[in-house]
């Protein structure tokens, strides 16, 4: 066999290889793992108040609020956190966007996390407000919470519906 003969062998061998999905990489094997979903429910007390905002406030419809909150029920704690708002002329149309961590006790675990909240609102209605769990912000027992809270207000008072999971306590 010449030298090109050899490289050209040697070539179709390696294509085919290529050819063949996933030939040489080993396959994971392992069954992905099912996640356990909580339910944590109470009520918090909250405190907004306004703030500068960062930049020049050149628009009175946009503001900047923090946030103070004291959490009751299965998850005992405290939330600290930083609210952008823009307000509209129409009433009731409205949107803001917050960070909030939360420090303290979900069903007996200690930890913080950070949730991150997105709310809209068209003439009084609109979507459902989004409060989710930032990924990978979880901390001491808290590592690797993932869910999303709900809140409703009703004559005065703010509930919270938070649905979770956890990885299995070590």
């Amino acid at each position: 066999m010449n030298q090109a003969t050899v490289l050209l062998t040697l070539t179709l061998a390696a294509a085919a290889n290529l050819a063949t999905p996933n030939a040489a990489v080993p396959q994971d094997t392992k069954a992905p793992t099912e996640k356990t979903m909580f339910h944590a429910k109470g009520t918090f007390d909250v405190k907004v108040k306004p703030t500068d905002l960062a930049g020049p406030a050149e628009d009175a419809q946009l503001g900047r609020m923090t946030l103070e909150k004291e959490f009751h029920g299965d998850l005992v704690g405290t939330g600290r956190g930083q609210m952008l708002t823009a307000m509209t002329p129409v009433q009731g149309s409205m949107a803001y966007v917050a960070i909030e961590r939360v420090s303290g006790t979900l069903h007996g675990r200690r930890g913080s996390f950070v949730l991150q909240h997105k709310g809209v609102m068209i003439r009084g209605g609109g979507p459902p407000l989004e409060i989710t769990v930032v990924p990978d912000s979880g901390t001491d027992e808290l590592v690797g919470l993932e869910g999303t809270l709900a809140i409703t207000i009703a004559d005065g008072r703010h509930d919270y519906d938070f649905q979770y999971s956890l990885p299995e306590k070590l």
